[in-house]
């Protein structure tokens, strides 16, 4: 594959995804941090040290999607969101990735998660991944549910009472599956 990949947003902005760049990470962890606090999507609890950002997000294959240079005016493209590509499981079972996803807050609904979804099944495809898994996609996470179902994944199984979000609300998490190929 060839990167970066552009793309044209619903509100006309021109964006890049390409794989992250060290002296991205710090950015990409701190929105990942934001994420975490807001309490509704990841099953962390406490914002992540960079130790614990590396080992988590870092592990394998990384991308950012960041405003293209057509859009600034001598200041560095601003990071809008990010995602992860790893193995699933190990082993035998690696052929199997999983994947997880962080948009910039006021940056929601404008397509970017769309984006970053399509050129996922893509990505993992030609790394050799032969289907993508998502363990914990919380019941109440609409926007990832509708997402990921458009883009053919199918709910393969329900983990009661998997997480307790900020506000302690208590929600099964789905577990999704598309093959890809």
């Amino acid at each position: 594959m060839n990167f970066p990949l552009i793309k044209v947003l619903k509100n006309g902005l021109l964006v890049e995804l390409d794989y992250m760049h060290p002296q991205e990470q710090e950015v990409v962890r701190a929105l990942l941090n934001v994420v975490i606090v807001e309490g509704k999507t990841y099953p962390q609890k406490q914002p992540l040290s960079q130790t614990e950002f590396s080992a988590y997000w870092l592990s394998k294959d990384a991308f950012v999607v960041k405003t293209s240079v057509e859009n600034t005016t001598h200041k560095p493209k601003e990071i809008l969101g990010a995602f992860y590509l790893k193995p699933n499981f190990p082993g035998r079972s690696s052929h199997i990735c999983n994947a997880g996803f962080i948009v910039q807050p006021g940056l929601r609904s404008q397509g970017i998660g769309r984006f970053m979804g399509e050129a996922m099944l893509l990505i993992a495809a030609n790394l050799g991944y032969e289907a993508v898994m998502f363990n914990l996609v919380f019941e109440t996470n609409i926007p990832s549910i509708t997402l990921w179902q458009s883009l053919g994944f199918k709910i393969i199984g329900r983990i009661p009472g998997a997480a307790k979000l900020g506000d302690e609300q208590v929600v099964d998490a789905l577990m999704m599956y598309r093959p890809l190929g």
